[in-house]
């Protein structure tokens, strides 16, 4: 079997980089006498802009922060022959906001994974959460440290229990004579108290300075060794002022003959030897969020006598005699128990036994064994499903429809366009999209499920879009919180998007007062729909115009207009089109998908062949480069895809989705063709976490969605224009579902 790892390495300095390198050569050594051989190698890690001089089974490196890389190397996973894959998941080793690069990463991943958790918080964020489930989604195995981190996972990040495995931190298989080693580092007749690994803050190294004056007023010989060097983070943002804090500590305690540093980085064998020598070995860990400690292992593992606060590991690893706890921070406690020990000689070798009696079974062959097993099980089994399938609209996965944010961000003169998370931003007031908008998902929610709300909301965004209109029939477009007009003619965008719902609620009214009103403000724009110049803004009337003459087609005036402009889309396609670009400009920019749904709907009114031609060439053109691999990645507005360049993979938008959601419900309308619902519905679960970070933008606390993905990962805000794309897009599901099961399944 061949395995590929993921994680960082030595010679990085790094505790997750220990564990994978003792992983891969548990898993991977002693194959020339094994009947089935195993083989693999490591995608490594880089921190910033270090690089480190790898040994040969690291075949790839992934800058942190780079998300090329991450699907650089992907790619070079899935043609390595690799049969599993195994992740050593921490937090702060991969890039973007909480790790977020690895996800796309595992997206693209064609072989079953195994991730290894090394950090599970108990209050997670909500990208950290976020983050973790779409992992463990993805993952066919989730291997654990301790029953805790099970529990955890289970009522905090609702994963399945049977897919996760206790498999204990392994400890290097390395014996070194206790006697010997004090002789090595001269410390035949000291007793020996040791901490080791990373230094920092939350290690709490000055509750055990503190509690020596103590111990040694009876055991003068006491000396406390501390191994290891200040953690990068650490020292990248605060240098070595917490060591030099620990140092005066020492000083001003009088204690610099019993406490000795080493700023080192320690190889497992020197390491090892050092452990061999301690009598005692704490950790004095100030806070319990700690699920997995790899030094308090390799203590235990050696055979040590263990004190520590009781963080979660330790609770757990050092119960039935293998260790001793003492209360966070509390150095008379520690005080008390280092000197009872030192008292009794007996019990201090007990604790020792009961130490090295356990550390016999989590020897790193033994861990190593236990993941091959695990490994095989995943490939046998093919717990993670790699083959692409159709997609079935299932309804059970969709959240509730509800207006509750909409309603939030909603007063008596219309719905504020933005938000800070989801909570509404009275400074930046109100824009005529946003309300547009509003009035076409609420009329859509009336009509396909008579929500009562929608129809009390839709008198509030119909008078916005009247208060804005200027007597020529333009409108303005921004209105301050205090009702100031802020512009004297609003763009060509917003223009279209307020005939787009104006046309809606001519063929789907509620009422007749709504009707007038609503045919009063429509015919009044009309002058001005054949001088638009934006294709996008002639796109989003044209869907207008084409609801209002399915109610009245014996307007012939409004149907040549209507075919004028969609003239205007198929000039701009002929300009633009090559046999390799099927597109109306020479770049894919924003709201993509609206241009073929213009033509789709045009094409029902029209009956030109030439413009169900252009439309359906023009969708298949945006399917090839946003829907290729069974999910939606639609163009980041970040850099657009210009012709002959490279797409931008951030600043994806919630309308950009919105318009490939009903783009193919037109398309199935036009063709009958249940692909585009799949398609349709497809594009819908970008929304849900379908997508190339793989996580939702629709936030199940608040129920708005977020205003999009960056560089970073998900932007939080959730203005109207997101939460409205989200809902209409839901609104749209729902009415496909129905058509769905009409034609059969």
């Amino acid at each position: 079997m061949k395995i590929a790892f993921i994680g960082t390495y030595p010679p990085r300095e790094c505790g997750i980089g220990t564990f994978t390198h003792d992983l891969f050569n548990s898993v991977i050594s002693d194959n020339n006498r094994q009947e089935n051989v195993n083989t693999g190698f490591v995608v490594a890690l880089n921190d910033f802009s270090n690089v480190y001089d790898y040994p040969q089974e690291v075949k790839l490196t992934i800058r942190q922060e780079h998300q090329e890389d991450y699907i650089q190397a992907v790619k070079f996973i899935n043609h390595s022959g690799a049969e599993v894959c195994i992740l050593e998941h921490e937090f702060g080793i991969f890039g973007g906001q909480s790790g977020v690069y690895i996800l796309p990463l595992l997206h693209r991943l064609e072989i079953p994974l195994i991730v290894t958790l090394h950090t599970i918080l108990k209050s997670p964020s909500y990208n950290e959460k976020a983050v973790l489930q779409e992992i463990c989604k993805m993952a066919g195995k989730i291997v654990v440290m301790s029953h805790k981190a099970i529990d955890f996972l289970v009522h905090i990040y609702d994963v399945p229990e049977e897919r996760i495995v206790l498999i204990d931190h392994g400890v290097p298989d390395i014996k070194f004579s206790a006697e010997k080693s004090k002789q090595e580092f001269k410390l035949e007749h000291k007793h020996v108290l040791t901490t080791f690994g990373f230094i920092g803050r939350n290690k709490g190294i000055e509750t055990v300075i503190k509690a020596l004056p103590g111990v040694i007023e009876k055991y003068p010989e006491v000396f406390y060794m501390i191994l290891g060097k200040t953690h990068p983070n650490v020292l990248r943002h605060s240098g070595e002022e917490y060591r030099i804090y620990l140092m005066r500590l020492v000083k001003t305690l009088g204690l610099e003959k019993n406490v000795f540093f080493l700023n080192e980085f320690l190889d497992v064998n020197d390491l090892f030897k050092y452990l061999s020598a301690t009598d005692i070995y704490i950790t004095p860990y100030l806070h319990e969020a700690q699920i997995t400690s790899g030094t308090l292992a390799y203590a235990v593992g050696v055979g040590a006598a263990v004190i520590s606060t009781p963080y979660w590991h330790a609770a757990e690893l050092l119960a039935n005699g293998r260790g001793k706890l003492f209360s966070f921070g509390n150095s008379e406690e520690l005080s008390s128990l280092l000197t009872e020990l030192l008292d009794n000689p007996v019990e201090l070798k007990k604790l020792k036994e009961k130490a090295g009696e356990y550390g016999r079974n989590i020897t790193w062959p033994k861990t190593g064994e236990k993941y091959i097993a695990v490994a095989k099980e995943a490939v046998m089994q093919g717990t993670l499903e790699m083959e692409k399938k159709d997609t079935i609209m299932d309804l059970l996965i969709l959240p509730p429809f509800s207006l509750t944010h909409i309603n939030r961000l909603t007063d008596d003169t219309g719905i504020i366009q933005h938000a800070k998370f989801g909570i509404p931003n009275l400074k930046e007031g109100y824009c005529l999209d946003d309300n547009a908008r509003a009035l076409l998902m609420v009329l859509m929610a009336y009509r396909q499920i008579k929500d009562l709300r929608s129809l009390e909301l839709s008198p509030v965004y119909l008078s916005y879009i009247h208060y804005m209109q200027n007597k020529d029939g333009t409108f303005r477009n921004f209105l301050s919180f205090s009702r100031n007009y802020l512009d004297e003619i609003g763009s060509e965008d917003s223009f279209g998007r307020t005939i787009w719902a104006l046309g809606y609620l001519l063929g789907n009214a509620p009422n007749d007062a709504y009707y007038q009103t609503g045919r009063l403000m429509f015919f009044n724009a009309a002058p001005n729909f054949e001088k638009l110049k934006s294709i996008r803004s002639i796109a989003n009337t044209m869907i207008g115009i084409c609801y209002y003459l399915r109610t009245s087609p014996g307007d012939d005036s409004m149907t040549e207009r209507l075919r004028n402009m969609a003239h205007k889309l198929i000039q701009q396609f002929d300009a633009n089109q090559s046999p390799d670009w099927q597109w109306f400009e020479s770049l894919l920019a924003y709201d993509n998908g609206m241009l073929p749904l213009a033509l789709l709907h045009s094409a029902e009114i029209l009956n030109e062949d030439k413009v169900l031609e252009v439309a359906m060439k023009s969708m298949q053109f945006l399917t090839a480069h946003t829907l290729k691999e069974n999910y939606l990645s639609v163009i980041g507005n970040e850099k657009w895809y210009k012709k002959d360049g490279e797409r931008s993979v951030f600043a994806q938008q919630p309308v950009d989705a919105m318009a490939m959601v009903l783009m193919y419900h037109q398309a199935f309308h036009v063709t009958k063709d249940k692909e585009f619902l799949n398609k349709l519905y497809t594009s819908f679960l970008w929304f849900l976490g379908e997508n190339d970070l793989r996580l939702s933008l629709y936030d199940f606390e608040t129920q708005g969605c977020c205003d999009g993905f960056e560089v970073y990962g998900v932007n939080r805000n959730q203005g109207a224009e997101s939460s409205l794309a989200y809902l209409i897009s839901h609104l749209t599901v729902l009415q496909a579902y129905e058509e769905f099961h009409k034609v059969g399944s």
